[in-house]
């Protein structure tokens, strides 16, 4: 039987019959509640700028999108691999983003439960008794079976079940969008852990080549070639370098505590590779506008959130429409009035239409309610997605420009590295003053602590740019 003939069974019987199931079956047919989610348009020109003009938009090839690589293939560190490995395994918020996605499914099955009846049953028995001589013992029982099913006749139910169908999916978004930043959480600070490595070297270097400096004006002052001044300021850039490797043996140990707290262990020392024995991609296909809207889960779960406002407004514009439910009750019983065994059935059922006319206002403020939040929610999702745009020409940007800083670090330290040999020769010629001396090597240590800086910058972009498009996530 189908919803019309479900409407016009329970009509029919009523004197208005006729013209209820007429008004109902008209309602069916022109009050929309069974319209389905459409992705509305949304401004993604000009997403993501050129990192070269100020005035283009960058033309990205979409056959070979970055952010759809699986990380094992932008990360190729095995140590990194099995660190990030133990860490999707460990995690706290990984595993309770899939003790939601578990709560949410099973959510999905109660709304989907909700088509069927609802059935109770409530078995009772009485034992009287008369107390007087000779007195009867009576015992009645009953079966009592009791069913009831709302007709969604106007999509309440099925608005609902698909609200919660679109609210799993933004679950699982979000169980994907804290796998892509533990991924590249892990990595960035991996490399972090290289850097401040690779800059503790450098210190190491320098350090010895302090102490010489300080050894060599301590021998020109013995020869009355130097003064005390210049042994003090070497003295001091000797102990300057010290201190400078003390801070970044802390910051190490800082990295190691929290690389040791994603993957939900205390902390310990990390194992790892060495800083420049690292091969990231160097080409990159961003993507145009559009993939950003279902590759990166942030933004996807944007557009469910805004998915899921749509069907809470058909859910509220079907609370202006009547609503329908058939009941049946069935009863064994053995008292009808006189105490006869075998028992007997009792059958009936009850059709009801309720059909809202006064709620104080609250079934129209419950809809303007509910469009407010969808609009909320189509904002939220834009800006979502010009934020995604913005962050892809930020790493873009980062990752072009320490590109090109690093070459011209190189460049400084190889003068620099010149620059101190020549310094060193002509200080105990008496050509130069200690002055020139300890300033080349502050010089040379500046240039090669900023050579590591912005190469770490070029890894980190690289991580930045594959988690703002989507990190391989879809």
């Amino acid at each position: 039987m189908n919803v019309k003939n479900i409407v016009r069974s329970i009509l029919k019987p009523l004197p208005w019959g006729g013209v209820g199931v007429g008004l109902c079956l008209l309602l069916l047919s022109s009050c929309g509640v069974y319209d389905k989610y459409e992705r509305p348009d949304v401004n993604t020109s000009g997403l993501i700028r050129d990192v070269q003009s100020d005035v283009d938009t960058l033309v990205t090839n979409t056959d070979a999108n970055f952010g759809q690589l699986p990380w094992r293939e932008v990360f190729t560190d095995p140590q990194l691999q099995l660190l990030i490995e133990k860490a999707l395994e460990n995690n706290t918020d990984l595993r309770n983003a899939a003790l939601n996605v578990k709560m949410m499914e099973d959510m999905l099955k109660v709304a989907k439960l909700a088509f069927l009846p609802s059935v109770a049953i409530a078995p009772s028995g009485t034992i009287s008794h008369v107390v007087t001589e000779g007195g009867a013992t009576t015992k009645t029982y009953q079966l009592p079976l009791s069913a009831s099913w709302s007709v969604d006749l106007f999509g309440n139910i099925l608005s609902q079940k698909r609200s919660a169908q679109v609210k799993l999916l933004m679950t699982k978004d979000y169980q994907v969008a804290v796998q892509t930043q533990i991924i590249c959480g892990i990595a960035n600070l991996y490399y972090t852990l290289m850097m401040l490595d690779e800059q503790q070297a450098i210190l190491t270097d320098m350090e010895g080549l302090t102490k010489e400096t300080w050894e060599m004006m301590k021998l020109q002052m013995q020869l009355g070639r130097a003064r005390s001044t210049s042994v003090q300021s070497a003295e001091a850039s000797y102990y300057q370098i010290q201190a400078k490797s003390v801070d970044i043996k802390r910051q190490i140990r800082e990295v190691e505590n929290s690389m040791s707290l994603l993957m939900n262990e205390a902390g310990h020392r990390i194992d790892r590779g060495t800083f420049y024995g690292q091969y990231l991609p160097e080409k990159f296909a961003a993507g145009v506008g559009i993939q950003l809207l279902s590759n990166r889960a942030d933004v996807h779960a944007a557009e469910m959130q805004l998915a899921q406002c749509f069907y809470d407004v058909e859910t509220a514009r079907s609370r202006f429409y009547p609503s329908i439910t058939i009941s049946g009750n069935a009863m064994f019983t053995n008292n009808l009035g006189q105490i006869v065994n075998p028992g007997k059935w009792l059958l009936s059922a009850v059709g009801s239409l309720t059909q809202p006319i006064f709620q104080h206002g609250q079934i129209v403020a419950g809809l303007k309610v509910a469009q407010a939040q969808q609009e909320q929610a189509f904002n939220t999702w834009q800006n979502l997605v010009l934020k995604a745009g913005n962050e892809v020409s930020n790493a873009l940007l980062a990752y072009n420009s320490s590109s090109e800083k690093s070459q011209l670090d190189q460049k400084q330290v190889e003068l620099y590295t010149q620059n101190v040999e020549d310094t060193r020769k002509l200080y105990t010629s008496k050509g130069s003053s200690y002055l020139e001396v300890i300033q080349a090597q502050s010089s040379l240590l500046n240039a090669r602590i900023s050579k590591v800086t912005d190469d770490f910058s070029k890894m980190q972009a690289v991580v930045n740019l594959y988690q703002a498009l989507g990190g391989g996530s879809r």
